[in-house]
């Protein structure tokens, strides 16, 4: 127990209180609190916070600084002129409030410390049970062995957790020697402004490498987390669950491209392989088949199983604008879904269409981004999807091997169609032509949840972890699907890792809140919807929260609000809160809306837990059978 101010720190019992009331905190917010209260005065930088408290996993440091205002709004200190959490820039926090334990002792600075053998003895004497004992020489002495013998078992224990691999980090002891993470290319361009070019050569080769069954391809969000981080080859891989890394350079002058690659064993540093390409523009793809042959042979592509695909050439275009021009589209893709982002994907997605008409990548493409935008709702939703499906169409038919193409149509089919059949069959057949791809995991998990089969969801989720263990969607999803089975605990660590890796994650604290209202605490449920980035989300959740508060008053405000805002893109969340409070009729008007609009949610209506209270209902199983979605 530590005490500063009016505040006391349970570390035991893991919560804050003040003036005997208790502090909300989330887990993590105490870790970094008690961290920093135990190394009182000391300056600690970011990096040994990190290390400390996230051994052996790659975690944003946007994350702490996230943690760091959670402390300082529970303590109500302020950043300006603090009382408890001092920020030195460039060098770390601080912690600065006097701070005493239990017993009122005060922590020492080590060049205050008594010798050696006096300070054994006070650890020994009030340390140990955290009272103060008066020994004769004769107890000292069994103490020190007791001491020396515990001291002995710490040391074993601690050396066998430095050589145990970190339980939250995905495959990071992996003795597979066929697993592989390409990571991002670095741009050697005179002018540095070939980035869309490098990082959409190492994704073409991520794409090449999946395409190859038995061999664990890290996906593209968690391999391109290292971007220009310099870090130890030893540390990316532990981090990755990978033995061995690929990694290069390219130089782009006009019609020229210098292409350096290096194949390294994660383990010992070898260098498998290495080479150099140096090719004109039109002559890209055929270096990327040379260089996805050749890593498959320096990983023993022996070891693979027999019945592998040989790797052949893909989709290429004879119209290298083109392909630049779909490369700069997949490079505004991965920057999320901002609105002005996917304007620039579709734009370079049509200028390679209209460059190479018979372009399959650039067609699949486009039918990503016209997806996402309906789905949205940053285009009308039945145009904007009969636009997707068309050009999925194209991609399929122009290259009939084109995993993305069948990717695209998936999407289509799931969440606007409702064509379950069709969409199994298009992601039966993108398996086939990438078993190594995450994101054809994460669709068929997408499947699975719709179609009601939670279980099967999870450990598809869970398999697509194994190969993007990075990208934090896929760890909410995860916590969802957990949630809705009911499986709380596991719920918790599981989006915990998801905040770990990004504190921005929309529909995050949303999630986190319906899993503590299901135990039965709104007012901790409200805390964290409120911290939820979202604004539907945010609305949607003080709805829920408020009414569970009997705050009806405030639950009407903030429904009211999302109608108002939100009511074209959020019919089916409006449905939940109305079933959430029992108002069946409202529920079902605004489900009949979600019905008419496609509402991409509307197909969780049969494993929903805020439902539960329709599943009587013969209007509930009307509603499924339309959708045809097992009852």
């Amino acid at each position: 127990m530590k005490s500063f101010k009016s505040f006391r720190l349970d570390t035991a019992n893991h919560f804050l209180c003040r003036d005997g009331e208790r502090v909300p905190l989330t887990p993590k917010g105490f870790d970094v609190l008690a961290y920093l209260v135990e190394h009182v005065g000391q300056v600690m930088t970011q990096d040994e916070i990190l290390e400390a408290l996230w051994p052996e996993t790659y975690v944003n440091p946007e994350v702490l600084r996230k943690y760091i205002q959670e402390i300082r709004k529970a303590l109500g200190d302020r950043p300006d002129n603090p009382e408890f959490i001092e920020t030195l820039p460039k060098r770390g926090y601080r912690f600065v409030a006097h701070v005493t334990d239990e017993n009122g002792v005060e922590p020492q600075d080590a060049a205050t410390s008594p010798p050696e053998e006096q300070a054994t003895e006070k650890r020994v004497e009030a340390g140990m049970t955290g009272f103060a004992v008066e020994t004769d020489p004769g107890e000292r002495t069994l103490w020190k062995l007791a001491i020396m013998l515990v001291l002995a078992v710490a040391a074993v224990v601690a050396i066998g957790a430095y050589f145990r691999p970190a339980r939250s980090v995905a495959n990071a002891s992996s003795s597979n020697n066929t697993s592989i993470a390409v990571l991002p290319f670095a741009d050697m361009s005179p002018a540095k402004d070939q980035e869309y070019f490098s990082d959409g050569l190492a994704e073409q080769l991520i794409n090449d490498l999946a395409k190859v069954s038995g061999l664990k391809v890290v996906g593209r969000s968690s391999a391109f987390q290292f971007e220009g981080k310099n870090e130890d080859l030893r540390s990316v891989g532990r981090k990755l669950g990978v033995a061995n890394i690929l990694e290069g350079s390219v130089r782009k002058e006009g019609s020229r491209v210098r292409i350096s690659v290096a194949l390294t064993k994660v383990d010992d540093g070898f260098q498998l392989w290495t080479e150099t390409y140096d090719r004109e523009i039109n002559h890209i793809f055929a270096a990327q088949d040379e260089i996805a042959q050749a890593v498959t042979g320096a990983l023993q592509v022996k070891l693979l199983s027999p019945s592998s695909p040989k790797l052949l050439p893909g989709s290429r275009s004879i119209n290298p604008e083109a392909y630049q021009a779909y490369l700069q589209g997949q490079y505004f893709i991965a920057r999320g879904q901002d609105e002005r982002d996917l304007d620039r994907a579709l734009s370079y997605a049509d200028q390679a269409i209209k460059l190479d008409a018979n372009y399959a990548p650039a067609w699949a493409q486009r039918s990503q981004v016209l997806e996402t935008m309906a789905r949205i709702g940053r285009s009308e939703n039945t145009k904007g999807y009969r636009r997707a499906r068309e050009s999925a169409e194209r991609a399929i038919a122009f290259d009939p091997n084109l995993a993305t193409g069948y990717l695209a149509m998936s999407m289509v089919q799931m969440n606007h169609d409702w064509d379950w059949e069709g969409a199994d069959a298009s992601l039966k057949r993108a398996g086939l032509l990438e078993p190594g791809s995450s994101e054809v995991l994460r669709n068929r998990a997408n499947l699975a949840r719709e179609l009601g089969r939670v279980d099967e969801a999870i450990q598809l989720y869970e398999q697509a972890i194994g190969l993007d263990p990075l990208k934090a969607n896929f760890y909410l999803a995860l916590g969802y699907e957990l949630y809705v089975g009911a499986r709380y605990r596991e719920t918790q660590a599981v989006l915990q890792r998801a905040l770990d890796l990004n504190p921005q994650l929309s529909s995050l604290h949303l999630t986190l809140g319906q899993i503590l209202l299901s135990e039965g605490r709104p007012q901790e449920a409200l805390v964290e919807m409120e911290n939820d980035t979202g604004e539907w989300q945010k609305l949607s959740g003080e709805s829920l929260a408020y009414y569970a508060l009997g705050r009806r008053e405030e639950s009407d405000s903030a429904l009211q609000k999302l109608i108002a805002t939100q009511q074209t893109d959020c019919a089916y969340q409006i449905a939940e809160v109305y079933a959430y409070r029992g108002e069946a009729d409202k529920a079902f008007e605004w489900l009949d809306r979600a019905f008419r609009q496609r509402d991409p949610g509307t197909p969780e209506l049969g494993s929903d837990p805020l439902m539960r209270s329709l599943r009587q209902d013969r209007r509930y199983t009307d509603l499924l059978k339309k959708m045809r979605l097992p009852g």
